[in-house]
This record gives structure tokens, sequence and C-alpha cells, in this order.
């Protein structure tokens, strides 16, 4: 089956392969860390972007997926998708300061930090989004719960007021409004097949999702959910990322190991940047994508080769690859 080999499910493609030598330092200016989780091996790993080389590495819960730093950069929280917690670390050393259970069978996947201080994150198993207050705190209440009512509630974007959220919901094939405020029951709409990537224009004013089945990028209202624009993208879109400065967004095209570039003024593809190929591509198995906080490189995770790719976004050239140990796959950065 076309989606289970791709996104690496079958029994031979769980573990990991060998990957390229990830490359030695960065061009100049480039510093920070990356934080990457390694989902088939149940770790958390810091990467000095400064040397290109992993400089921490600790035991994680079971199959952590997505992560996000808190905005003032000193924690970084990962999502235990194999659980029913979301543990929160410092980013200095990763060491473990508060885990908050979302109660049974959560299986928390999408996260967002928001600039408010709060924790987003879906519940997948109880197709639900979960708030949390103070995560850092060494105990926090999960202090709200809104239900989606749909199956397999995977990634999700917050509104810039954190009055609303949205989710694609992998198992109901839609994409879903909450409101935070109780405003009415979640609006969902089908958005072409399989919508799994998504995200939400700086301004608020656009959500864009990406639907793999489809080969498509959607633009659409965030309020009324009306489909304004679709995109044709790389084959298998996985993901779906817009720049820092809000002018491009970019989708994770598994299937031929490429990203797709979108001018988010005209609504327009306006270029491809190859990262691998598409011999190459189920062997990668390229899945998360980041942007650096000035929006100059993009950051791939090829999963099954346990690399990072590090891509410069003007020239579209692959810069290095950086270690992405035990499957890395979500990602977190500061700068």
């Amino acid at each position: 089956m076309r989606t289970l080999a791709l996104l690496g499910l079958s029994v031979a493609a769980c573990a990991p392969v060998a990957g390229e030598a990830p490359s030695a330092p960065a061009p100049a200016g480039v510093s920070g860390a990356l934080f990457v989780a390694g989902k088939f091996e149940n770790r958390l790993a810091k990467v000095d972007l400064a040397t290109g080389e992993q400089v921490v590495s600790v035991e994680s819960c079971a199959n952590p997926h997505e992560l996000a730093t808190s905005p003032d950069d000193r924690y970084v929280a990962l999502a235990c998708y194999g659980g029913t917690t979301v543990d929160i670390f410092r980013t200095s050393d990763l060491g473990l300061v508060a885990s908050h259970d979302l109660g049974p069978n959560a299986r928390p996947h999408g996260i967002v930090w928001h600039s408010n201080g709060h924790i987003y994150v879906t519940a997948e198993g109880q197709q639900a989004v979960h708030v949390l207050f103070n995560p850092h705190k060494g105990k926090s209440d999960v202090s709200l719960s809104f239900a989606t009512g749909k199956r397999g509630s995977h990634m999700l974007a917050v509104s810039p007021a954190a009055d609303a959220v949205w989710t694609t919901d992998l198992g109901s094939r839609t994409v879903t409004r909450v409101s935070l405020r109780g405003e009415g029951a979640p609006l969902s709409v089908e958005v072409g097949e399989e919508p799994e990537g998504i995200a939400l224009s700086p301004d608020g004013k656009t959500l864009w999702v990406s639907a793999r089945g489809s080969d498509k990028a959607f633009a659409l209202d965030p309020q009324t959910m009306e489909i304004r624009q679709e995109v044709a993208t790389g084959d298998f879109p996985l993901r779906i990322a817009i720049r820092p400065q809000g002018d491009f967004a970019v989708t994770s095209d598994l299937a031929d190991g490429g990203l797709t570039v979108i001018d988010l003024a005209s609504g327009k593809a306006v270029r491809s940047i190859a990262v691998s190929s598409r011999e190459e591509a189920e062997a990668k198995t390229q899945v998360t994508i980041l942007w650096s906080p000035d929006g100059k490189r993009i950051y791939v995770a090829e999963t099954t080769a346990n690399t990072i790719a590090e891509v410069d976004f003007a020239t579209g050239r692959v810069l290095r690859r950086l270690p992405g140990e035990g499957g890395g796959d979500g990602m977190a950065v500061i700068q």
C-alpha cells in the first residue's frame, strides 16, 4: 500500500537505516540549537547548530513525535505519542522538569507552545485538544480540554489570539475548527484526500492545509472553513510550514524527496527544492519540516536515514546533514 510504505510503517521500514554522515560546521553566522525527537528509539536530542554536532541525548517517553519550545527558549515540550504525557525539558541540558498526563488513551501528537505561555496539544486517541497552563512548572493542571469529535486529530494550528484551534483529522479525513471560547460546536470540512499538514498565516487570515493523498495544498478561510485556493505540490505533501516572515510556505513532499515553495501573495507554487531524490525517498522518509527563526534555512527530517537536512532557502542548496538519532521526526529550534 502506497501510504504505509512511504510512511515507514512496514516491519522492514520501521528499523532505521544508515544515513549520510552528518556534515561539519555551519556556514558563517549560524548558531543556536536544534532539538530532535527520535521516535524509533525513544530519544530526545540536542544538536549544536554552530558545530553540527549532537551534544546531548536523553531517554524520553514512548514514540515521541512533535516538539515545541517555550517563548523564552528555556524549555522544550515533547508530545509522547506512544503514551499519555507531555514532557517538559530544559533546553540547556535536556533535564526533565515536568510531565503532564492527559489521561487514558491520549496519544498526544501535534503541539504548539503559544506566545501566551500555554501549550496546545492534540490528544489523538481522545479526539480532543488540551490546553496546559504554566506547563514548565513541576505540577500543572490540564486546565481545559476541547473535543474535536473527529478520529485521529493529528496536527494543529492556534490563532494569534488563542481563541481558536484547527486540527487535521486523519481518521475522519477532515479539518476542524474549534472555538476556545465555547462559541458553537466544532466546524469540520473535508479538504482533499488525507489532509495532514497545517499552518496558519502569521496574521491569522489564511489557514493552509496539505493533503498528502491529493498532492495539493489548500488555502482556507479560517472562520468559514471555505476553500479559497488549491495549489498542486510535489508527491505526498505530508507537512506544510510557513516562513516566519509570512511570505512563503513550503510542503514536505515525502514521495519525491523535495519541497514545494508556495508564494502566499499569489497562492502559486513558484519553485521546487530537491532535498534528495525520488529514488532515495522511501529509504529516507522525509517528514517534518521546520524554518529557522530568521527564515533563512529549512530543517528537513529524514526519519529512517537518521539525518536532518539543512537547506538554504535562497539557493535551495542542502548545506549539510545533521544528526537525527533514532528516527528523528519532530523538531524545534532556538537561535
